[in-house]
């Protein structure tokens, strides 16, 4: 008997059904070139002005595989357009900028794309104390940085809950000069409900869980040992993450590993698997891809896609699931990630270092980083390129802290209400960053933006509040100003 597909099911093999995967690629090919369908999809797709917003249907994962394989360059104008113009309905121009921060690279599994595997016997093991912790968090906030993405290798010795919980205390905890870090986002492995109820109460913003590939039969064969290899515990993790009251989860998965249009069609089938269960999609959508590490060569994994696909695949996340925050890191260079800005990304990391205690390392250290930085950039040069591309740099986590988060953030999200918070959170943040951590051309260029940008506010009293906190931020050491 074939395992039958069902989005509502708990079970990984029947909401990530191969047999529904296959289906689907095979009907895609088919239908690539159908003309009517894929104008009917599209129109589908495109979001709809309401009186007080707008409104998407999005697509299911059927309907975006046509998409993703159609090879006609003006179709892909399309989809680029629409996916600008559904990231502009719903997030406006602003970008959200985070930094990834490395506690531990130790790791009993041995992920055959990951430097921290087990095997790997010449990169140095580190896994920072409390102090350490607090150090990295100082160097953190003196660049600007007030939201975090932790990460950890998965040993139950050396990094369990209590050492992530711990990690997490110690970085609210630190309250240096005018910085904070406001929101803690978490990348570790897959775990159990008690110990997401545990992540929960320690106030964690997303729980982050890249699935790196949904072709199960692949998936054993690059995870051939240590707790990881259990593909169903694995892509079942945030439906425990669910159930011990995180609302918002990251999904993900690591382009190059497999056939990236399987893998396309498995992730949307997982946001819509969260939406039927749970009522509320992925909170963000990453898609990072496969990078030259200490012991991993890019090229031995032979399902590496070109820049130019890469950004397919990005607009038709975005048209699919339209109200999910994308995030693209360091891992690429600046020409990929101005690209990618055009088709929806709302999230970007900068100044990042992905070793572990890199931060208060004066020369970007190497040899325990989880993949090579291509984007080397200093924040401060990273808010001044997105303004210089028309992006509100934001540094707001407001949602977070007053409880938008969930069904309530995707509720605001797709009634268009949550641009009421966003806009002018984004500017107050900004007038922060400008104030305390920018350079004087930075700080210039910021300024005209603010000034610029108070003005498309809609509402009088929004606007006269978000212009009057601006102005205590520049005269005073207030600060964390929020709608």
């Amino acid at each position: 008997m074939p395992i039958p597909y069902d989005p509502k099911s708990m079970k990984a093999v029947e909401f990530i059904n191969d047999a529904e995967i296959q289906e689907t690629l095979a009907f895609a090919e088919a239908h690539k070139n159908d003309t009517a369908l894929i104008d009917e999809i599209l129109e589908k797709a495109r979001p709809v002005k309401k009186e007080k917003g707008y409104v998407c249907r999005g697509l299911t994962h059927r309907e975006a595989s046509v998409l993703l394989a159609n090879e006609d360059p003006a179709v892909t104008e399309r989809i680029f357009a629409i996916a600008e113009e559904i990231k502009l309905a719903f997030y406006g121009n602003r970008i959200v900028i985070f930094a990834p921060l490395y506690l531990s690279n130790y790791c009993v599994n041995g992920c055959l794309y990951c430097p921290y595997h087990y095997k790997n016997k010449h990169i140095p093991r580190k896994k920072l104390t409390q102090e350490e912790v607090r150090k990295e968090v100082i160097a953190l906030q003196d660049m600007g940085h007030k939201r975090l993405a932790i990460e950890a290798g998965e040993d139950p010795v050396n990094n369990p809950i209590e050492y992530i919980l711990d990690c997490i205390k110690t970085i609210y905890g630190v309250h240096h000069k005018n910085g904070d870090i406001r929101r803690v986002n978490v990348n570790i492995a897959a775990t159990t409900v008690e110990n997401y109820r545990k992540l929960k109460e320690a106030g964690i913003g997303t729980y982050i869980l890249f699935q790196e590939t949904y072709h199960k039969e692949s998936y054993e064969r690059l995870h051939p040992t240590g707790p990881k290899s259990n593909y169903a515990y694995h892509t079942e993790a945030m439906d425990r993450a669910m159930e011990g009251g995180i609302d918002d989860v990251g999904l993900g998965v690591l382009f190059g590993l497999e056939l990236y249009k399987y893998e396309f069609a498995g992730l949307l089938m997982h946001a819509e698997h969260l939406e039927a269960v749970h009522g509320v999609g992925p909170h963000t959508i990453s898609v990072p891809r496969v990078k030259r590490a200490d012991d991993i060569d890019p090229d031995a994994f032979d399902n590496s896609i070109p820049d130019e696909t890469f950004e397919k695949i990005a607009a038709c996340i975005r048209i699919a699931v339209p109200y999910t925050g994308m995030i693209i890191s360091t891992r690429e260079t600046e020409e990929v990630r101005s690209k990618m800005l055009k088709v929806g990304i709302s999230q970007v990391s900068g100044g990042s270092r992905t070793s572990v205690g890199g931060y208060t390392e004066e020369e970007r250290p190497h040899d325990t980083e989880q993949f090579d930085v291509s984007d080397q950039r200093s924040l401060d040069e990273v808010v001044a390129w997105l303004m210089d591309n028309g992006h509100i740099p934001s540094f707001c986590t407001a949602c977070y802290r007053e409880g938008r988060t969930g069904d309530r953030f995707m509720s605001l999200c797709k009634s268009g209400q949550i641009l009421n918070c966003c806009h002018p959170n984004a500017l107050m943040t900004l007038a922060e960053y400008l104030e305390d951590y920018a350079s004087p051309e930075t700080k210039a260029k910021g300024y005209a933006m603010i000034e610029k940008e108070l003005g498309r506010i809609p509402k009088e009293k929004v606007r006269a509040i978000a212009e009057q906190n601006i102005a205590d931020i520049r005269s005073s050491n207030r600060r964390d100003f929020r709608f």
